[in-house]
């Protein structure tokens, strides 16, 4: 009898040895219950702490897994539990690294791709759960260059045929802006800067909901969009006390990194924002600018449907829409919201033909295995044949 031992089944404190095997059991005398080193334990207390062992664990399987596979799934699992994600993400996410894993297209790739496709695998499984994370942030996390992480999530998809849902807005919004430091009460940060979380998300998805309407949002980056209109949400919520502070300084503050073009997203917001304000009457025989037009945030944005239609109804009655200019004298876009790539479009980069100081008079020789390319239809073709036959007959 083993003293001090007790079946985890029925309790029982009577434990013999079994020596009808090769191996030394224990047996309840009880129950017939067989106990083996891993379920052994000597107090009710104890028996409480038993963990379930994991399949591949208990029979091996790792061992028929290569080092380097086994050491990247150990990255997919580690990286699925800082990001707190439920265990089937894990599995999920597992499964995509195997097949990517085992695709000769990743075979030859290199140390960097690897990392990246650890965490697109991870990226790919919450967009199909529709858990709120962004790209960024899991190449934040793993030290991957953005355009190295974009490119190898495309391959991914493709190669392992995928089906990705699209990442809504509104959960980009609150999965970035949860992170931010300053939301959570942060003791670094002064006292008229604290906010609760749920008013700035709020103001927030109205800023983007105008950025939307007024061509700032499509086709644009998401992260400074989002990090632009939480800055200005909690910037209009008490302007008096957090007008002084910058962008910069915001970003600080929340301990995240200011993205590079938001301050161009910065000057796109304000000026909307000031376009709508002069359609407000109490604010019309004021002279609003990019600072003063912050603390008039809140109506803009309880207006916006209305400020937007009168807006729109101004251009139109402008004298360049109602024809009082030549049509030689008129601008390009006479609408007020137009995207920014066709307010301000990018001038094309101008190739020399030849060489510089060479001039072009025209009568330059042509090779004949350049003609071929002018030619473009059958007739032509025709043409220069005969031709070229007369001159060889004569």
């Amino acid at each position: 009898m083993s003293g001090g031992r007790r079946c985890p089944d029925c309790g029982s404190s009577d434990v013999v040895e079994d020596a009808h095997y090769s191996q030394e059991q224990l047996v309840c005398a009880d129950c017939g219950c067989i106990l083996t080193e891993g379920v052994l334990t000597t107090t009710l207390q104890e028996e409480s702490f038993l963990q379930a062992v994991r399949f591949s664990d208990s029979t091996g399987q790792n061992e028929s897994i290569s080092r380097y596979k086994l050491k990247g799934i150990m990255r997919v699992r580690n990286l699925c539990r800082v990001l707190r994600l439920p265990d089937n993400f894990a599995d999920t996410a597992v499964t995509y690294y195997e097949q990517a894993f085992d695709h000769a297209m990743f075979h030859s790739v290199s140390v960097e791709k690897k990392e990246a496709i650890v965490g697109c695998c991870v990226y790919i499984t919450c967009r199909q759960f529709h858990w709120p994370v962004t790209m960024g942030t899991i190449s934040t996390m793993l030290y991957s260059k953005q355009e190295l992480f974009t490119k190898m999530f495309s391959q991914l998809v493709q190669s392992l045929n995928l089906d990705v849902p699209s990442a809504g807005l509104q959960d980009m919004v609150q999965s970035h802006c949860k992170s931010f430091k300053l939301f959570q009460n942060s003791p670094s940060a002064p006292p008229e800067y604290a906010e609760t979380l749920d008013k700035v998300l709020a103001r927030t998805q109205q800023i983007l909901e105008l950025g939307s309407e007024t061509w700032l949002v499509t086709g644009r980056h998401p992260i400074p969009i989002i990090t632009v209109a939480a800055f200005l949400s909690w910037q209009s919520l008490r302007p008096v006390h957090r007008l002084s502070c910058k962008l910069p300084q915001f970003c600080k503050l929340c301990e995240i990194d200011k993205p590079s073009p938001a301050g161009e997203r910065m000057r796109e917001f304000l000026e909307i924002f000031i376009k709508l304000a002069q359609q407000l009457p109490w604010l019309k025989m004021f002279t609003l600018n990019k600072k003063t037009v912050v603390q008039h945030l809140g109506d803009i944005l309880q207006h916006r449907q209305y400020l937007l239609r009168k807006a729109l109804a101004a251009a139109e009655e402008s004298p360049s829409a109602s024809g009082d200019i030549k049509p030689s004298e008129q601008p390009i876009h006479t609408s007020p919201f137009l995207p920014p790539c066709v307010k301000k479009p990018k001038k094309r980069s101008y190739k020399r033909a030849f060489s510089e100081g060479k001039e072009v008079t025209g009568d330059e020789e042509i090779l004949d295995s350049e003609i071929e390319q002018y030619l473009r239809t059958p007739a032509e073709v025709k043409e220069f044949q005969d031709a070229q036959a007369k001159i060889l007959n004569h």
